[in-house]
């Protein structure tokens, strides 16, 4: 087991559509104790694969003294939704009241290939959705609205910690327009 550096928006893994799992080794299980270890350091409520700069379809969570983990998740949502303040182990102290759906049943596997599945609603049902959206390239603050969004990148943009990841090469992209945007851009 050890505690892994939680990487920090602007990092293209976070960005990007993991793979999914295909052989579950002493290699997953190390990541599952690795992802774990970090997320209870952090401290956070999940903490999903990339955010270590793994690629693969894993997650971990501990919500209401429940500790877990996921592979390969696939999510049924119910269509109730509950709104709710959300932040991000890679957007340190950023957090937004951000839609999700109420209730998951989500299905995969453990770290051994057994099947799983895992029920669960209020914020545990907000903890594996914004996990599995890691899993799919999905930030929290993509979830915004589009004025809560701009809130957001200029919050990021003021923060110590994007100066510092700035500093070590990890800035998200922001493009210009090359056109008169009459100061509606972020």
């Amino acid at each position: 087991m050890a505690i892994q550096s939680i990487r920090l928006f602007g990092d293209p893994v976070l960005t990007t559509k993991a793979s999914p799992v295909e052989v579950f080794d002493k290699e997953l299980r190390t990541l599952v104790s690795d992802l774990t270890e970090t997320m209870k350091n952090a401290p956070g409520a999940g903490l999903a694969a990339p955010q270590i700069g793994v690629a693969l379809r894993v997650f971990v969570w501990d919500v209401d003294d429940e500790l877990g983990h996921l592979v390969n998740p696939t999510l049924d949502l119910s269509d109730e939704l509950q709104d709710g303040e959300e932040g991000c182990l890679s957007f340190p102290e950023i957090r937004y009241e951000t839609s999700r759906s109420m209730r998951v049943v989500a299905k995969g596997f453990n770290m051994h290939g057994e099947p799983v599945t895992i029920e669960g609603s209020d914020f545990l049902a907000r903890a594996i959705q914004h996990e599995t959206d890691h899993l799919d390239g999905i930030v929290f603050i993509d979830r915004l609205s589009a004025e809560l969004r701009k809130a957001a990148m200029k919050e990021i943009r003021e923060s110590e910690w994007f100066g510092s990841a700035t500093a070590a090469g990890q800035s998200p992209l922001i493009k210009v327009s090359p056109h008169s945007t009459r100061g509606l851009g972020i």
